[in-house]
């Protein structure tokens, strides 16, 4: 664990969840199995759910794969130079309607953040950092995977073993290096 990225809190919280944070430098030499990235997704279908709704989809994309080149063309062009390392990326899609009703599920954005939640966590705890995403192109993701109507593309999580900060490029470098702070809890307990 990087210690300058641990989350030094006020009050105990888990461990795993003082280490994760949104790694940007990722080895180039080790692969992430089908079988680990299965297990985070795993992992995110426990998450909590409206109705049990489970309104997520993903689409996994290990390096070296077709899909993987097709997320990396859709990423926002500032995210791409410290994406060119991930070992994979995970597409985090929704399901906008409630499959019983038929009617606008308000809820899936929430649902597919806390089975995010969840993947990140238990990446965390298979040394696998991560980095969550909103700079992507959603309609280039719909468009070069098919994505049918009533399923839209959210965030995309990338994925890799840690490497060293000095590999990146500024102003990738500055923050990878930067510790973290989040506001105080007086800032947002209303």
């Amino acid at each position: 664990m990087n210690q300058l990225k641990k989350a030094h809190t006020k009050y105990p919280v888990l461990e795993l969840i003082q280490n994760r944070w949104s790694a940007r430098s990722f080895r180039t030499d080790k692969d992430i199995s089908m079988d680990d990235l299965y297990t985070l997704i795993e992992a995110g279908s426990w998450a909590a759910s409206s109705s049990n709704e489970q309104p997520w989809k993903f689409i996994l994309a290990p390096r070296g794969s077709e899909q993987y080149q097709k997320v990396y063309d859709a990423l926002m062009d500032g995210n791409k130079p410290w994406c060119k390392n991930a070992a994979a990326f995970i597409v985090c899609l929704i399901r906008t309607q409630v499959e019983k009703t038929g009617k606008d599920n308000f809820y899936a954005m929430h649902d597919l953040g806390l089975a995010n939640s969840h993947i990140l966590l238990q990446a965390t705890s298979m040394d696998i950092a991560c980095h969550p995403m909103a700079g992507i192109d959603k309609n280039k993701l719909i468009e070069v995977f098919n994505i049918p109507e009533g399923i839209k593309p959210a965030v995309v999580i990338a994925l890799g073993y840690l490497d060293e900060a000095q590999k990146l490029e500024e102003p990738f470098l500055t923050r990878e290096l930067t510790p973290r702070n989040r506001k105080s809890l007086e800032e947002i307990i209303m």
